[in-house]
C-alpha cells in the first residue's frame, strides 16, 4: 500500500464529472488496485475513489505539477494534481486474516450454511468465506437451476454491507466459471435505505429470524 499526504486536485470524468479543488488530502493506492481519496473529516468514506483494477499513471501536466492519472476497467480516470507532497510512504501489510466477525453473527453465518434453503427454495452451499482478491464472500451457493448465488451476511443490514457485497459481486461476475453471479444480503435487521440500494442494484435481501433459525427443523423453510 501506498500513502500519500500532498495537497492536491481530483478531477474525476466518466458517467459523470466531479472536482475536488486544491487542498490537503490523504491518498491510498492499494495492492487490490484500488485509488482512494481521503479528507481529514467529514466521513470515514473517501471523497472519490476508483475501484479495482485500475491502472495508475505518474508524471507531469504542462506545467510540471507532479500529476496521477488513473484509468478504470470501464475507460474512466481520476487525475490528480499534487502540487504540494508532505509524506509518501509504501507499506506491506502482508496477507489479511480477515474480519473476525462477533459471535452473533458468525453463529448467524454457520446456520445459514447449514440451511440456505432458508434464504432462497433450493438453494445449497458452495463454500463458506469464498475468497476473491478483495476478501472472503461470506456463503457461495447455488440456486435450484444452478446458478451461482453470492451471499453477505450481517447482524444489522446497512449500506456499508450493500456496498461490500457490490465490489464482490463485480469481481465474481468477471469469472466466466461462474457468472452471472446474483447476491443476497442477509441480516436479522435492514435498515431502509440499505433496502433500496440492495433493490436498485439488483441485490435480494433476505431479514432472518435468529432464534427460529437455530431451532428451525425444517431446512427449506423460508425466513423473509
Amino acid at each position: 500500500m501506498r500513502l500519500v499526504i500532498a495537497r492536491c486536485q481530483v478531477d474525476y470524468a466518466g458517467r459523470l464529472t466531479a472536482h475536488l479543488p486544491m487542498a490537503p488530502r490523504l491518498l491510498m493506492v492499494k495492492n487490490d488496485g484500488s485509488v482512494l481519496v481521503h479528507s481529514d473529516g467529514g466521513s470515514y468514506k473517501p471523497l472519490n475513489w476508483m475501484s479495482p483494477p485500475c491502472k495508475v499513471v505518474e508524471g507531469r501536466d504542462e506545467h510540471g505539477t507532479t500529476e496521477w492519472l488513473v484509468t478504470g476497467k470501464d475507460g474512466d480516470t481520476l487525475r490528480i494534481l499534487l502540487e504540494d507532497v508532505l509524506h509518501d510512504s509504501a507499506h506491506d501489510l502482508g496477507v489479511d486474516p480477515g474480519l473476525r466477525k462477533d459471535g452473533v453473527e458468525k453463529h448467524l453465518q454457520e446456520l445459514l450454511a447449514d440451511h440456505p434453503a432458508a434464504l432462497a427454495d433450493g438453494l445449497t452451499l458452495v463454500r463458506r468465506e469464498y475468497p476473491t482478491a478483495i476478501g472472503p464472500v461470506d456463503l457461495m451457493c447455488r440456486d435450484a437451476e444452478g446458478r451461482s448465488v453470492a451471499v453477505e451476511v450481517k447482524r444489522r443490514g446497512e449500506i456499508d454491507g450493500v456496498e461490500q457485497l457490490t465490489r464482490y459481486l463485480e469481481l465474481l461476475n468477471r469469472d466466466p466459471q461462474l457468472r452471472p453471479v446474483r447476491g443476497i444480503f442477509a441480516a436479522q435487521e435492514i435498515k431502509p435505505q440499505a433496502r433500496v440500494l440492495a433493490t436498485d442494484r439488483g441485490i435480494g435481501c433476505a431479514v432472518v429470524d435468529y432464534d427460529a433459525l437455530r431451532g428451525m427443523d425444517d431446512p427449506s423453510q423460508r425466513l423473509f
